[in-house]
């Protein structure tokens, strides 16, 4: 299990709740199965996005009921890298118990602590090292936690972490996962373009991936445009190989074929999409969340 305290944090937080939450966790639930590098194939990097529901007692539904789900989904899907949004801290907890021995996480309540929303980060520890991360909010202070300034429903946020990819010959990437504002649309296109400010003063010479619940239907919402007319590329349009298209967005309500994607994965370019898909899995009509997790296998550039 790597320590995080050797890993540099970028940006100093300022005040006591920069005594936020940035653990990793792990249990002995899950062995994975890693094949050998020397097959180009199985050094592509498994990315997947997923809005979680935050954990609710209320029925259907409840997260008591969804986690055995969730849980089997992650079982079978084995993602490198996980960008989350909406889980709560506990919840968060949870998945990374149930991702088991050989994950951690990274993240912070978007009110800073425990307290609140996380975007939190998973990822394998037998391929993916951590080497620097830090979080920004989406507001006009993005270095003060909790800010808020643009008029959006909550308090928005970017947990962003600097990975060594050990099966692409320790090549470096970013990753960057959030969550925009889900009622305002000023809100968000603020948020569009801080994001790709912030990901123009990164190590141009890396790959950069963008994970995150959007809130914006893809081709149909200026944020949409903002971030590739930053120069990011979507995985879902660059993929060799796609996956039927659904919503992402269910609320447990029927799948809608060919339904607005709201939940990315975005790319510089360079980096090779091999396959995208929209993962439709539940057990018994039971989904694991309202939302539909989205993945890319991807090359790093």
């Amino acid at each position: 299990m790597p320590h995080l305290s050797r890993v540099t944090r970028r940006l100093g937080l300022k005040g006591l709740a920069a005594a936020a939450v940035t653990l990793p966790l792990s249990s002995t639930a899950l062995s994975l199965q890693h094949a050998s590098a020397t097959d180009p194939q199985d050094s592509r990097l498994e990315v997947m996005s997923f809005n979680l529901r935050f954990a609710s007692t209320t029925e259907p539904n409840s997260w008591a009921v969804r986690r055995p789900v969730m849980r089997e989904l992650l079982h079978r899907e084995r993602p490198h890298v996980l960008g989350t949004q909406e889980g709560l801290y506990q919840q968060v907890r949870d998945i990374a118990a149930d991702l088991g021995a050989g994950h951690a996480w990274i993240g912070t309540g978007r009110a800073g602590g425990s307290r609140d929303e996380f975007v939190a980060v998973f990822y394998d520890t037998l391929r993916l090292t951590p080497v620097e991360y830090d979080h920004f909010w989406l507001s006009d202070t993005p270095e003060v936690i909790g800010s808020n300034t643009w008029g959006g429903a909550c308090i928005r946020m970017v947990t962003w972490v600097r990975f060594r990819d050990a099966r692409q010959g320790g090549r470096e990437f970013y990753l960057l996962n959030t969550h925009l504002d889900n009622a305002s649309q000023y809100a968000r296109s603020r948020a569009a373009s801080l994001i790709t400010d912030r990901i123009a003063g990164l190590d141009r010479s890396l790959p950069v991936v963008v994970t995150g619940d959007f809130n914006a239907a893809a081709h149909r919402n200026p944020v949409y445009d903002t971030l590739l007319g930053a120069g990011l590329v979507d995985t879902w349009d660059a993929a060799e190989e796609r996956s039927a298209l659904y919503g992402t967005f269910h609320g447990y309500r029927p799948l809608k074929p060919n339904g607005d994607r709201i939940d990315w994965i975005l790319a510089t370019p360079g980096v090779s999409a091999h396959r995208a898909s929209v993962n439709t899995f539940s057990h018994n009509g039971q989904f694991a969340s309202d939302h539909l997790p989205v993945q890319a296998s991807l090359t790093l550039g």
